[in-house]
């Protein structure tokens, strides 16, 4: 069996998160855990090839290992043998989805080279599927932990190793990423405050909020890691296995109470479905997508590929 470990050099696009501002020294060596990850599955027998990635394309090079054989319509397509198995090592989410998304972007076939094999509903054949090896032994929050995947190093090989696969949830947006978790929309003072913002949020056929009113949070979950927001329940689930998007705004709405004047409670309100989509009202909208901070001004949608990725577990 082979194995490919592969990792993200800091500094490498929005995957680091550690603001080192660009790669060194320091990230061309494996880290401890990489190291005794593939000494686990180099006793068991295993062929290792530990990759330390510092581009997408240094990326996509690692991930053509996983390519089929040629198809007749030319498209690329991943290998359905798993003759070669996948290791991520990565210290934040984000730098999961980076990998995930240079996936999606290796085998989504352009709309017009739809296969008739590809799975209704799907724009996307089922991504190779990859063991998850935490940097961050200590975390407690990220996809790892909330999926109860293994994280020590040994552990993690033995599960390559069974090769015993859980399909997952996939959210795709029409920015050309991908959401593994989830995302949270809206910003926050400088005191940590949220700021309210207005936009119409939308889930199939049901409408959110229209745009008219403030809203607090806005928080579109695949998993459940922003199910609470300000110690606020916002997703009732967080099933990353479902075949739905959760959503949920959190809009301030104002009570009269009789001699006592008013007061300010907050409404959850919550959809589910295929597919969600965004419009801010005014200006800049901050939002935070599995980790990894953006903005955007303009409609923003995003659509569940059912069981499009995995695990080993």
């Amino acid at each position: 069996m082979d194995v490919v470990i592969l990792s993200l050099a800091e500094g490498s696009g929005d995957s680091c998160g550690s603001g080192c501002g660009g790669c060194n020294a320091a990230c061309a060596t494996p880290r401890t855990p990489v190291l005794a990850c593939a000494d686990a599955l180099r006793e068991a027998g295993a062929e290792v090839d530990t990759v330390l990635a510092g581009s997408d394309q240094e990326i996509d090079a690692a991930l053509a290992r996983f390519d089929g054989p040629a198809r007749a319509d030319g498209l690329t397509w991943p290998a359905a043998d798993g003759d070669v198995r996948l290791v991520v090592a990565v210290a934040t989410d984000g730098q999961l989805r980076a990998i995930v998304r240079r996936l999606v972007r290796r085998y989504a076939p352009a709309p017009s080279k739809r296969p008739d094999d590809l799975a209704t509903g799907r724009t996307v054949p089922d991504l190779p599927p990859l063991a998850i090896l935490p940097l961050d032994s200590g975390n407690s929050v990220d996809l790892a932990a909330q999926l109860g995947l293994p994280r020590d190093p040994a552990q993690v090989a033995k599960a390559v190793l069974a090769g015993d696969v859980r399909r997952l949830d996939l959210l795709r947006n029409d920015g050309g990423s991908v959401t593994l978790d989830g995302a949270l929309l809206g910003g926050a003072d400088d005191n940590g405050a949220a700021v309210p913002w207005r936009g119409r949020v939308e889930v199939d056929d049901a409408v959110l909020s229209e745009g008219e009113e403030p809203i607090l949070a806005c928080v579109i979950g695949n998993g459940g890691g922003y199910a609470e927001f300000d110690g606020i329940r916002l997703l009732a689930e967080g099933n990353p296995a479902d075949g739905r998007v959760e959503v949920a705004v959190a809009v301030p709405v104002v009570v009269k109470q009789r001699f006592k004047g008013t007061r300010v409670r907050v409404e959850v309100r919550r959809a589910s479905g295929r597919a969600v989509s965004v419009l801010p009202r005014e200006g800049e909208l901050q939002f935070l997508d599995d980790g990894v901070a953006g903005s955007t001004s303009r409609k923003k949608s995003w659509w569940t590929e059912a069981g499009a990725w995995a695990v080993y577990a």
